[in-house]
């Protein structure tokens, strides 16, 4: 597998743009053996917040496919900034976080928050 980046779908979102990460819990929900049902790497303590997309990084396999061997395909990955004040009530002014982000973790930041399936 290459660590590189994979052809794959065009990017949703731009630098600059307003988003906002999916309230979703999917870990929560297990499998009929009781066994955890995904794998997920994007921060609990980011999700419902909203940050800004920095870098569109590309197109990479989808890690929360590859730890459970099933077939991954590309999705894209941003860097997205976050004012770290409001995530962890400390911090001055102009604190920031920068985390990379999959893309289907991501909504725009003007849209209506949902909880997803």
């Amino acid at each position: 597998m290459s660590a590189g980046p994979a052809a794959g779908p065009a990017a949703r979102f731009a630098p600059g743009a307003r988003v906002r990460v999916r309230e979703d819990w999917p870990e929560r929900r297990r499998l009929p053996s009781g066994a955890p049902s995904c794998h997920i790497r994007t921060p609990h303590y980011l999700r419902g917040r909203e940050g800004e997309v920095q870098a569109v990084l590309g197109a990479f396999a989808n890690p929360e496919d590859l730890a459970f061997a099933r077939p991954a395909p590309p999705r894209v990955l941003y860097h997205v900034l976050f004012a770290q004040p409001p995530i962890w009530q400390e911090g001055a002014e102009g604190d920031t976080l920068l985390v990379e982000i999959f893309e289907h973790w991501l909504e725009p930041a003007d849209a209506p928050g949902q909880e997803a399936a």
